[in-house]
C-alpha cells in the first residue's frame, strides 16, 4: 500500500502534562532522517513515494494518535476536563499497546488479543469524539470498500455500531462498579502527588505530609518526607515532577471518621533565626519550625470527590513566632475559616484508591509504581494477610520540661533519638523520619528557641530486626544548641533518658505514653550504656522499686542523678511477630518451656481477640506444630483442638469476620501439618460420642459451629499427606470419616437435652431438612455441602470416582 507524496513528515509527537499546563511540541525531522525500519523511499522523477514497512494496524494507531492529539488540545482550550481526561487515558493506552506490538516479543495468541483491544479502543474513541466509524472484518482489519460488497459493508457496519454501543453502556456503569469495588474491599489508600511548594523559606527545608484526625488531635499515618532546597526545588532533582506517595492501610473505620485532614509541616533546616546576618559564624543544620498547611480531605476519603487531575491549593500558614509549636499551629488552622496565605502554599493532586499496596500497584500502574513512596497507617490494617510481616515501632516525642540551670534564659533543647543494644553499640540505619527518605541512625528534633516546656509531637518509625529487639533500647539525649557556632561546639549532652523495647516478661513495650526519667551525669558516663541500663527508665518503674517519683530534689542512683526535668514520649508497636500479651507470648514461644504448655493452651482462649488475629498465622502454626511434634502422644490433642475451635469461632464473630479470607489463605497456602487430619478427626469423634455427658455440651456446641473449617483443615491435611506418601492409609482415613459420620447420626437421633442444644443452637438442623441419617456418601441427607467438598477435593488428589 502506497502513501501519497508529502513535503515533510511529522516523526514524533511529544505530549507533556505539567500540572494543568499542557505543552505540545511537534518534532519535525527532515525526510532523509526517517528511520529505515519504518519506511523506505522510492524516488520517481520529481515525486517521492513512501512505502510503509509497518503493520496496517500500527499505521492506523499512528494516524489515530495524530488525529486525537489535535482534538485533545482543543478540549484543553475549551476546559472540557472530563473529556480531556478520557482522551488522555485512551492516548496513553494506545501508545503503550503500540509499543508492545512493535516490540515483536508477544506470542501469536497474545498479539491477536491485543489487536482486538486496540481496534476496540479506536472505535470507542472515535465514537465519543464524533468521528467516523471504521468498518472492519473479523480480524480487525479495515475493510476495503472497493473489494467488499455493499451488503457485507452494511452488515459489518451494524456489527461495529452494536459493539460500540455496548461499550458505551459499560462505561456508564463504571461509577456503579467503582462503588461496588470500594464496598467489597476492606483496605484503601490515598494517592498524593506533590506538584509544587510555593513558600519563601530562604533555606533548605523538610516538607512532612501526613493524615491527621482533627477531632482526636492525633496523626494517623506516617510522614511522607520531601527534602526541599533553598532554590525552590527538591534536593533530589531526579524526583522533580515525580513526588508521589500513597497513604496505605486505611480501612472502613477511617472512612467513618467525622473528619480527616491532610497536614503538611514545613521545618526549616539552617540557622537558629532567619534574621541573623552572615557577618559572624552561625550554627547551621538546626531544625526550626516554619509553618503548616492543612486541607480537609474528608470528602475525598469518602469518595464524594474523585478527580485525580484537579490540583488542590493548600494555603500555607507560617508560625507567628519561631517558638510556636507546630501542633498548636495545625489546630489553629483547622479551627480558622480562612488563612492569610499571601499566595504561599502547596499544590497537590489527590485520589482515593481501593485495595492494599499490591493491588494498587497492579491496578493503577500509571499512578503508583516502585518509585512511589509508601506511607503506612500508624496501626494495623483491618486485614493482615499471611506473609505480611511487619515489625515497626512508632516513637513520638511528646513534650518536656527543662530547667534553665545556670543559664539566664531557658535552654534551646534539641533531643537526639537513637537505638543502642545492651553492649552500648548503636544500631545503624534503623530510624525512618518519613516515607520517601532513607533510614538514619539518629534523629534530631525541632528546636524551640528559649522554651522551657517544648511540645514536639514528632513521630519517627523504628524498624529493628526481630532478633535484635530484646537486646535494644531507645536512647534520648538532650543538648542545648547555641546560635553561634563557636559556642555551640562547646555544648555537651546535659541529660539522658532511655527505655527498653522489651519488658522483663518478654513482651514488647506497652503502647501509650511513657513518663521517662531524665538522668544527669558527666557526658562521658552518659555515653556508656552500662552506666544507666540497670536503672529504672520510667517513673512507674521507679515507684515499683520504692523510690519517690514526685520529689523536687534530685536523687542519686549509682553514678547518675535523677533530674527534676521531665520528658514524655508515646509509642505504638505494629508487629506481626512481637506481642504485648504475655499469655499469647507463652504459646508462640512454647518450646522454651514445655512444662507450661497445657497452661499456655488454656490461657490462649482468654486472650483478647484483636491480639490473636494480629498473630493469626503464627498462632495457627504454633498449634499445629504442637500437634505434629507430639504425634505419638494424645496429651495435647484436645487442648489444641479446643484452641483451634476458639480461633475459628473468633473469626466467625462479626467483629472479625473480615479475617475469613485470611483463614482461607492460610489453609490453602501456609498450612502444612500432614498428620493433623487423624488427630482432628479423632478428637471431634470423641466429642460427638460423648455428647450426652455433662461438661461436653458447651465445647461440642462450639465445635459444631466451627465444623466447616475443621473439615477444611482435615481435607487439606489429607491432601498434603497424599502428595508425600502417595495415598498411603487411604482405607483407614475413609473408614475414620465414616465412623465419624455414624457418630453424628447417632447424636442426631438422640433426644436428650444436651444433644438438642447442640443440634439446634449449633446450627446442625440446617443440614437436615429431609431426614437425619447419614451412613454413607450415597445418602442425600448428611452434610451434603461438607461431603461434596471433602470427597470432591480428595478425588482430585486421589483420582477417586465419587458416588454422590
Amino acid at each position: 500500500m502506497q502513501c501519497c507524496y508529502f513535503e515533510s513528515v511529522i516523526a514524533g509527537l511529544v505530549l507533556e502534562m505539567t500540572g494543568s499546563f499542557l505543552e505540545m511540541t511537534l518534532l519535525s525531522y527532515p525526510k532523509l532522517l526517517l528511520n529505515s525500519d519504518f519506511f523506505f523511499l522510492v524516488f520517481l522523477r520529481q515525486h517521492e513515494t513512501v512505502i510503509p514497512n509497518e503493520l496496517p494496524l500500527i499505521q492506523e494507531v499512528t494516524t489515530t494518535l495524530r488525529e486525537w492529539s489535535i482534538i485533545w488540545r482543543q478540549l484543553y482550550v475549551v476546559n472540557n476536563r472530563e473529556m480531556f481526561r478520557s482522551v488522555r487515558h485512551m492516548i496513553y493506552d494506545l501508545i503503550e499497546w503500540r509499543s508492545q506490538i512493535l516490540s515483536g516479543t508477544l506470542p501469536q495468541d497474545e498479539l491477536k488479543e491485543l489487536k482486538k483491544k486496540v481496534t476496540a479502543k479506536i472505535d470507542y474513541g472515535n465514537r465519543i469524539l464524533d468521528l467516523d466509524l471504521v468498518v472492519r472484518d473479523e480480524d480487525g482489519n479495515i475493510l476495503d470498500p472497493e473489494q467488499t460488497s455493499t451488503i457485507s459493508l452494511f452488515r459489518a457496519h451494524e456489527i461495529a455500531s452494536k459493539q460500540v454501543e455496548e461499550r458505551l453502556l459499560e462505561e456508564k456503569n463504571i461509577d456503579i462498579n467503582r462503588q461496588a469495588k470500594f464496598a467489597a474491599t476492606p483496605s484503601f489508600a490515598l494517592f498524593v502527588n506533590l506538584k509544587n511548594v510555593v513558600c519563601k523559606i530562604g533555606e533548605d527545608a523538610e516538607v512532612l505530609m501526613s493524615l491527621y484526625d482533627p477531632l482526636e488531635s492525633k496523626f494517623i499515618s506516617e510522614n511522607y518526607l520531601v527534602r526541599w532546597s533553598s532554590s525552590g526545588l527538591p534536593k533530589d532533582i531526579d524526583r522533580l515532577h515525580n513526588l508521589r506517595a500513597v497513604f496505605t492501610d486505611l480501612g472502613s473505620k477511617d472512612l467513618k471518621r467525622d473528619k480527616i485532614s491532610f497536614v503538611c509541616q514545613i521545618v526549616r533546616v539552617g540557622r537558629m533565626e532567619l534574621r541573623d546576618n552572615n557577618t559572624r559564624k552561625l550554627t547551621s543544620g538546626l531544625r526550626r519550625p516554619f509553618g503548616v498547611a492543612v486541607m480537609d480531605v474528608t470528602d475525598i476519603i469518602n469518595g464524594k470527590v474523585d478527580d485525580e487531575d484537579k490540583q488542590h491549593f493548600i494555603p500555607f500558614q507560617p508560625v507567628a513566632g519561631e517558638n510556636d509549636f507546630l501542633q498548636t499551629v495545625i489546630n489553629k488552622v483547622i479551627a480558622a475559616k480562612e488563612v492569610n496565605h499571601k499566595g504561599q502554599g502547596l499544590w497537590v493532586t489527590l485520589k482515593l484508591l481501593p485495595g492494599d499496596i499490591h493491588q494498587i500497584r497492579k491496578e493503577f500502574p500509571h499512578l503508583v509504581d516502585r518509585s512511589t513512596a509508601v506511607a503506612r497507617k500508624m496501626g494495623f490494617p483491618e486485614i493482615i494477610m499471611p506473609g505480611d510481616v511487619r515489625n515497626d515501632i512508632y516513637v513520638t516525642l511528646v513534650q518536656g520540661d527543662f530547667d534553665k540551670g545556670s543559664k539566664t534564659t531557658a535552654k534551646n533543647v534539641e533531643v537526639t533519638v537513637s537505638v543502642y543494644d545492651e553492649d552500648g553499640k548503636r544500631l545503624e540505619s534503623v530510624i525512618f523520619p518519613g516515607a520517601g527518605d532513607e533510614a538514619i541512625s539518629e534523629y534530631k528534633s525541632v528546636i524551640y528557641y528559649q522554651v522551657k516546656q517544648p511540645r514536639w509531637f514528632e513521630t519517627v518509625k523504628v524498624a529493628i530486626p526481630i532478633e535484635d529487639v530484646n537486646r535494644s533500647h531507645l536512647r534520648f539525649t538532650f543538648r542545648h544548641r547555641s546560635s553561634q557556632d563557636s559556642k555551640d561546639k562547646s555544648e555537651k549532652i546535659f541529660a539522658l533518658a532511655f527505655v527498653k523495647l522489651m519488658r522483663y516478661d518478654g513482651t514488647t513495650l506497652r503502647d501509650g505514653e511513657h513518663d521517662l526519667i531524665v538522668y544527669k551525669a558527666e557526658a562521658k558516663k552518659l555515653e556508656d550504656a552500662s552506666t544507666y541500663l540497670s536503672l529504672p527508665s520510667t517513673k512507674i518503674e521507679l515507684e515499683e522499686k520504692g523510690h519517690s517519683a514526685t520529689g523536687k530534689s534530685m536523687q542519686n542512683l549509682g553514678s547518675c542523678t535523677i533530674s527534676k526535668d521531665s520528658f514524655q514520649i508515646s509509642t505504638l508497636v505494629c508487629s506481626t511477630k512481637l506481642t504485648q500479651n504475655v499469655d499469647l507470648l507463652g504459646l508462640l514461644k512454647w518450646r522454651s518451656n514445655t512444662n507450661l504448655l497445657q497452661q499456655n493452651l488454656k490461657q490462649l482462649m482468654k486472650v483478647d481477640g484483636g491480639e490473636v488475629v494480629k498473630f493469626l498465622q503464627d498462632t495457627l502454626d504454633a498449634l499445629f506444630n504442637i500437634m505434629m511434634e507430639n504425634s505419638e502422644s494424645e496429651t495435647f490433642d484436645t487442648l489444641v483442638f479446643d484452641a483451634l475451635v476458639f480461633i475459628i469461632g473468633l473469626i466467625a464473630d462479626r467483629k472479625f469476620q473480615h479475617f475469613n479470607p485470611v483463614l482461607e489463605t492460610y489453609i490453602k497456602k501456609h498450612f502444612s501439618a500432614t498428620l493433623a487430619y487423624t488427630k482432628l478427626t479423632k478428637v471431634l469423634k470423641t466429642y460427638v460420642d460423648n455428647a450426652e455427658k455433662c461438661g461436653i455440651t458447651d465445647q461440642l456446641f462450639k465445635a459444631m459451629k466451627a465444623l466447616e473449617y475443621i473439615f477444611k483443615f482435615i481435607v487439606r491435611s489429607r491432601i498434603l499427606f497424599n502428595q508425600l506418601y502417595e495415598n498411603k492409609g487411604e482405607a483407614d482415613f475413609r473408614e475414620s470419616l465414616l465412623q465419624l459420620f455414624k457418630s453424628i447420626n447417632e447424636m442426631m437421633s438422640s433426644i436428650s437435652d444436651q444433644t438438642v442444644i447442640v443440634k439446634v443452637c449449633g446450627g446442625l438442623h440446617t443440614y437436615f431438612l429431609y431426614g437425619n441419617s447419614i451412613p454413607t456418601p450415597s445418602c442425600s441427607t448428611f452434610f451434603s455441602l461438607i461431603w461434596c467438598q471433602l470427597w470432591g477435593e480428595l478425588a482430585v488428589s486421589w483420582n477417586w470416582e465419587r458416588g454422590l
